[in-house]
């Protein structure tokens, strides 16, 4: 029986349809805070109305792509949201990328408007001028404080009109259905190229769902945003909750630790997210112990493992912060599973157990379950999915081989049915016939004093085939030694799981969601293997 078309839009529920829902709930309630702006929830709804009609009359059709290169500010928080709500497919891009890496991504994506900051013009003409197709009819810019739109470019200001009145009640327009498309996330691109991975409204939301149940959220949350909004972990998990529970957002620019520490006590943050790498920075900077962090209630992290040693210093030097572990990539919208504060030092390194509305296996090379302590790779049944990748049918059949997502992970779950990630599948070293997951070496490693960061990974080696390797950065005033690192791993691994080599560095290659950039490593320190090993760390497997 068919659905009467205004039956349908009434129990519709989109993502674009959150900021309108919200306003009503909370019209003067501040939703978004980025520098001199602050919006209420009815500002921003107008925001997002305003510029969805904009959208609409720049001929934007339900299913085109937007492209959006920009770091973080309130008018990308908008644009999430509008886009959604006139049906058009948003494409955020990396602003870290070259003109040749965002030409691919135009051209790939298909994209037909094409919305970049002010300060990164150069680099999207650069990017047009090098993709293949002259298809991106929509160019608007989004002008820092009150500068002009650089020539042939509009300004996005003049999309997005608010004056604090109520929202209006809408009439049946654009119905984005629960599996339209409305966002086209790429994955960070460890791989040659980037995957597309098309989310839809089902998607978001579900997760949405699952974020705010296990992760204890509300409305009353004061949310500090510093990791990039192009990457679904902040856009996602935290921006996106808090506009559909009506929680305000602080918005920086980028996580620098002194005005991360700064906006948590100007704004008397109560929520905050940041991968290991920017909780590692925060407790090492000197500003740490004089800032007033007092409203902080709840810590998350994500991205990759945090480490044991300085997930008990968070616990020691932060004891009234709860924390949890987020796990999941973008094909996920992006979580799977969730490891809770009761969880953090009993179950450390752990990523938990699946999350409201996913369900979670551990399975061998033919899709089938695995007993609980062995190692298998991680897959997922969930409506957070993707709906696949974009022009790719055949990596989205291998994706979903047997009827589940494939995530590329390694782990297991213990007899309680907590999960641990041992490792990426191309991250595991496979060295004269024993398989060693870099993530035990890295914890390994931790446990010395005066380590502050470090990467393990394979490189290629004529007799071992691949060799275990170490990028170790120090603490400052620590002085660390290869031969150090070796012995003390030595000490507490098996020789195989040694490190060969060990370099010590200043800096580990990252991209702007904090993620260890492994294959750069693997690239700048591949003549590795060819060298002779120190000392007698060079035993047989």
């Amino acid at each position: 029986m068919s659905v009467n078309p205004l039956i349908s839009f009434s129990r519709s529920q989109s993502l674009g349809d959150l900021p309108r829902r919200t306003a009503h709930r909370f019209p003067q309630r501040t939703a978004v805070v980025d520098g001199p702006v602050r919006l209420t929830f009815a500002e921003f709804e107008q925001a997002v109305a305003s510029a969805a009609s904009a959208l609409r009359a720049h001929g934007m059709e339900p299913g085109d792509r937007l492209a959006l290169l920009s770091r973080n500010n309130w008018q990308f928080a908008v644009l999430a949201f509008a886009t959604a709500r006139a049906g058009v497919v948003l494409v955020p891009i990396n602003f870290m990328l070259g003109a040749d890496e965002v030409a691919y991504l135009l051209d790939h994506s298909g994209a037909t408007a094409f919305v970049v900051q002010d300060g990164l013009v150069s680099v999207a003409e650069a990017a047009m001028d090098a993709a293949d197709t002259d298809g991106i009819v929509v160019r608007s810019c989004i002008c820092s404080g009150t500068g002009a739109a650089p020539s042939g470019w509009g300004n996005v200001q003049d999309w997005m009109e608010f004056d604090g009145a109520a929202p209006e009640v809408t009439v049946p327009g654009v119905t984005v259905a629960d599996d339209d498309p409305v966002r086209l996330m790429y994955t960070s691109g460890t791989e040659s190229r980037p995957k597309g991975a098309l989310m839809s409204s089902r998607s978001l939301l579900w997760e949405y769902v699952s974020a705010v149940v296990d992760g204890n959220m509300g409305s009353d949350d004061v949310d500090l945003h510093t990791l990039p909004l192009y990457h679904c972990a902040q856009l996602d998990c935290f921006l996106g909750p808090d506009i559909y529970l009506g929680a305000t957002s602080i918005i920086l620019p980028a996580p620098d630790p002194a005005a991360i520490l700064a906006a948590i006590e100007r704004e008397r943050v109560t929520k905050f997210f940041a991968p290991p790498t920017v909780w590692i920075s925060l407790l090492r900077s000197p500003h740490f112990d004089a800032a007033n962090l007092s409203s902080l209630r709840k810590g998350y992290y994500g991205a990759s493992a945090m480490p044991v040693q300085v997930l008990k210093e968070l616990a020691q030097r932060l004891p009234e912060v709860r924390f949890w572990n987020f796990y999941g990539q973008t094909e996920m919208a992006p979580v799977a599973t969730i490891l809770g504060p009761e969880d953090q030092l009993t179950h450390a390194g752990s990523a938990g157990r699946p999350s409201l509305n996913v369900e979670t296996a551990v399975v061998d090379d033919d899709g089938r379950p695995v007993p609980a302590g062995t190692v298998g790779e991680i897959v997922h049944r969930s409506p957070h999915a993707t709906l696949g990748y974009y022009r790719d049918p055949d990596r989205t059949a291998e994706a979903y081989s047997g009827g589940w997502f494939h995530s590329g992970d390694l782990g297991y779950f213990d007899e309680g049915g907590y999960l641990s990630v041992v490792d990426r599948k191309k991250d595991m070293i496979k060295t004269g016939g024993e398989n060693v997951a870099s993530r035990e070496v890295e914890e390994a490693i931790y446990l010395l004093d005066g380590v502050a960061e470090t990467a393990v990974f394979g490189v290629p080696h004529p007799h071992w085939v691949e060799a275990v390797a170490a990028v170790v950065v120090p603490r400052p005033g620590a002085e660390l030694t290869p031969e150090a690192v070796m012995a003390h791993t030595r000490s507490v691994l098996a020789g195989y799981k040694t490190p060969k080599y060990v370099v010590i560095a200043d800096a580990l290659p990252k991209n702007p969601s904090g993620k260890i950039v492994k294959r750069l490593l693997r690239g700048e320190h591949s003549a590795l293997g060819q060298e002779a090993p120190a000392g007698d760390i060079a035993t047989a497997p």
